[in-house]
């Protein structure tokens, strides 16, 4: 992740924008490996439900210490009963409501100050907050797990989310859809690694008096905080007027529903198409960010038994020795969605390219409707293939949802201020994060109080979340082009040119900067976070094996 050298004059620190301005030499397929850094790592978001079941008997160990009637408000402050799930779900609401509003709120920051700052920024949020969920858990304080992983950590969810994603579209305006997958994708597989790395270290920890997780939490701190950085340290933005070498802007769009105009920051959220794509994202997200959440809990309590040959054997029927086996395989499973999230967010977006955002988010709909509409008959036959290939599928368009969007707002919008519109969008994850969790997680609960099995629990949930999916495809196929009046003129976009970046009036081309491929640096980045994504596919597939067998 490093690069060419670098000259510098005034005062310019290291975190600096100026600091990090590509100089002839630099290799751009660079850039995808410092952006992977960072969101391999904040992406262990997904991965928290493999935590749940164990804190649930934090104090127990070996069974939970029920207090019967304990409300939520008191269970944030109890150190004499353990957490029910749902208490713990809400953390994971906090991960992404938290994001969705800091980048928002901070994505016009981001563009000013650059990606390396957002990153550092990021990387002391996320592994700070995870230390003080640490302290929470040594403590028994489920408002300090709150505050420190759920409040603090999803300040840094936020912005190292959006901290690649201006930078990637401008590294790579030749490949739109590609550059806004390679952006993100990283997000979505982070649970493939951390969730079995979680696994093994809460076993290495675990003994009669502790279940091993703030011990966990601790040392995923500090490996988080060592890629984070050297993501953060990795990050470059290229020169005023760079384009790739041999490369020229389109003169006209060839498609109707791609502009070649721009729409300012101020009137974005003024126009029905912005809505109705919020609508379209936090429907796509709030389906499958719900089932995420509760994708280890989930496996468990329905197969049961199944997981480890014993179909005889429900959840509520199996040992110590027996849950922690199948803990193990529903880590794998958590990976394996990990698995389908990450390549999803690369797949779909590069196809969007070819079939078009709107036709892109069809499929997410329709077929997803189709999808969770089967879940719950999957279930009822036992069948493990079938189930899990289901929501394989489901998680691969919940990626590509994340990782079209951006792209979908460029060509409605244009690109001048998509990576600010984008992180006002976000709002509709930060919504969805408190929609999903709350459906699936108290439905659950109100379905185990009312003696329904374990292993039927989740049936109603998945034909509200086929709702979710109708309207968010009703609302795809309202989206239409902007009236011209919301274009900014040509004169606008060249002043506001002039004044943010008046180089843009000068050279073009490609100035040295962004030849390479696969040269010895690019290939010590990508071996970087290479090695860790092959381990965690490796170990995934392993796991999964259990799943098919």
């Amino acid at each position: 992740m490093s690069t060419a050298s670098e000259t510098f004059t005034g005062d310019v620190g290291i975190l600096d924008k100026e600091r990090i301005v590509a100089q002839p030499g630099f290799n751009r397929w660079l850039v995808p490996p410092a952006a992977l850094g960072i969101h391999l790592c904040i992406g262990m978001a997904y991965g928290f439900s493999v935590f749940w079941l164990p804190l649930s008997r934090a104090i127990g160990v070996s069974q939970p210490v029920v207090c019967a009637d304990m409300s939520l408000i008191s269970a944030l402050f109890t150190t004499s009963c353990d957490w029910r799930v749902s208490d713990l779900g809400w953390m994971y609401t906090l991960f992404f409501v938290l994001l969705g509003c800091s980048a928002a709120i901070w994505g016009g920051w981001l563009e000013k100050v650059g990606p390396r700052k957002a990153g550092f920024v990021s990387a002391m949020c996320w592994c700070g907050g995870m230390v003080l969920a640490a302290i929470g858990i040594i403590t028994h304080q489920l408002w300090l797990m709150w505050l420190g992983a759920g409040v603090i950590g999803g300040i840094g969810l936020g912005l190292g989310y959006i901290s690649p994603v201006s930078t990637l579209i401008k590294w790579f305006p030749d490949r739109r859809g590609m550059a806004t997958g390679m952006a993100i994708m990283g997000f979505g597989g982070g649970a493939m690694i951390g969730a079995p790395l979680a696994d093994i270290l809460m076993n290495h920890f675990q003994s009669d008096t502790s279940v091993g997780v703030w011990q966990t939490f601790l040392v995923m701190a500090a490996i988080y905080f060592v890629f984070m950085m050297g993501g953060a340290f990795g990050y470059r933005i290229p020169p005023n007027g760079w384009r790739p070498e041999g490369w020229t802007p389109p003169a006209s769009a060839k498609q109707s529903m791609i502009t070649t105009r721009h729409v300012h920051l101020r009137d974005a959220h003024k126009t029905r198409q912005f809505w109705l794509i919020w609508i379209v994202l936090c429907m796509n997200v709030s389906a499958g960010i719900g089932v995420i959440g509760m994708s280890s809990p989930m496996l468990q309590e329905i197969f049961g038994g199944r997981l480890i040959g014993l179909p005889e054997l429900s959840f509520t029927e199996l040992d110590n020795g027996q849950r922690a086996a199948i803990a193990a395989i529903a880590a794998g499973f958590a990976g394996l969605l990990s698995l389908f999230n990450i390549g999803g967010r690369f797949f779909w977006a590069s196809l969007s390219d070819k079939l078009g955002r709107k036709n892109t988010y069809y499929t997410f709909f329709i077929l997803g409707i189709v999808l969770y509409a089967m879940a719950p008959t999957a279930a009822g036959m036992g069948n493990q293939v079938l189930f899990v290939s289901i929501f394989c599928i489901i998680l691969s368009m919940y990626g590509g949802g994340f990782a079209t969007v951006p792209a979908y707002l460029a060509d409605i919008f244009g690109t001048q201020f998509v990576g600010a519109i984008h992180g006002r969008l976000l709002t509709a994850w930060a919504t969805a994060g408190i929609l999903g969790p709350v459906v699936v997680n108290y439905i659950r609960e109100f379905q185990i109080a009312a003696g329904v099995p374990r292993e039927q629990v989740y049936d109603f949930t998945m034909y509200i979340l086929c709702g979710m999916l109708v309207i968010g495809l009703i609302a795809n196929m309202m989206v239409r082009p902007l009236d011209a009046k919301w274009y900014m003129s040509d004169e606008e976009v060249a002043s506001l040119q002039a004044k943010t970046a008046a180089a843009n009036a000068g050279p073009t081309g490609s100035f040295g900067i962004g030849k390479g491929g696969f040269d010895a640096k690019a290939a010590f980045a990508w071996a970087v976070v290479g090695i860790p994504i092959l381990w965690g596919v490796w170990v995934t597939l392993e796991k999964t094996a259990a799943l098919f067998g």
